[in-house]
């Protein structure tokens, strides 16, 4: 039986009309985060956009980065950061209070490159002769884990002999430089060391411990509020905690 070119032009027709509804309920959400979410994100984002049809456009940076983009103006929906970053954000008036919700936390861990020798870390004593043992030691050029570390060295005393051997960086470099050798050993939040910078020895003895915690908001002037709120209560649903213990972190805020 043959089509008549009405009905065909009617099957053409709706077809455009479906497509053109999809895609005018699919969105782009602007999202800045925290670099030690990376691996995190980059893994529920695509389930999300198949779920939903909404396209993420995520900008990773140093989690102090994300205060200083969104005050210099640069335009975003949410922003998952360290929570001392977005509890400043909020007070500022560029996130919306209500929104707020805490998301995961890492402590800060050891890295060293596959296969290599894995140094003692398992006391303070035993973490800092590892610590001067080392050739070179990376950590954070940027954001809390790297003050954090600047910091511990003067407590343990060992500021002036560790700094021919310091290596800050940004995160997109630790994996290099582990690799090549530049960098021995890798002290930063567990989580990026977990998700591919190299291989994790451990976590810093506990008196020394620190933990970097991350929360997300909505910001104020979001053209998608309703899609990132959508994705916060996503990244946060028990669904999806197996994603972050994977990934060297643990839901909520530390206890």
């Amino acid at each position: 039986m043959k089509i008549s070119k009405f009905a065909t032009t009617i099957k053409i027709g709706s077809v455009i009309l479906f497509t053109q509804a999809l895609a005018s309920e699919a969105a782009e959400l602007k999202v800045k985060v925290a670099d030690p979410l990376t691996s995190v994100i980059n893994e529920l984002s695509p389930q999300f956009e198949r779920d939903t049809g909404h396209k993420l456009i995520v900008k990773f940076t140093p989690g102090p980065v994300v205060k200083r983009d969104i005050d210099a103006g640069e335009p975003f929906d949410l922003a998952i950061s360290i929570t001392p970053v977005v509890d400043a954000l909020i007070k500022e008036g560029k996130i919306v209070a209500g929104t707020r919700a805490d998301v995961a936390y890492s402590g800060i861990g050891v890295g060293i490159r596959r296969g290599a020798h894995k140094p003692d870390i398992s006391s303070v004593e035993a973490f800092k002769r590892a610590l001067l043992g080392a050739k070179s030691v990376a950590f954070a050029a940027q954001g809390a884990s790297g003050i954090y570390f600047r910091t511990l060295i003067e407590r343990l005393g060992i500021a002036d002999q560790m700094k021919p051997k310091l290596k800050p960086m940004p995160p997109e470099g630790f994996g290099p430089a582990i690799a090549s050798g530049e960098a021995e050993i890798l002290v930063v939040t567990t989580s990026i060391i977990v998700g591919g910078a190299a291989e994790l020895v451990g976590p810093v003895p506990a008196e020394l411990q620190f933990y970097n915690s991350f929360a997300a908001g909505v910001g104020t002037n979001a053209t998608q509020s309703g899609i990132a709120r959508e994705f916060i209560k996503y990244v946060t649903s028990p669904a999806n905690v197996a994603v972050l213990k994977a990934n060297g972190m643990e839901p909520g805020a530390p206890r």
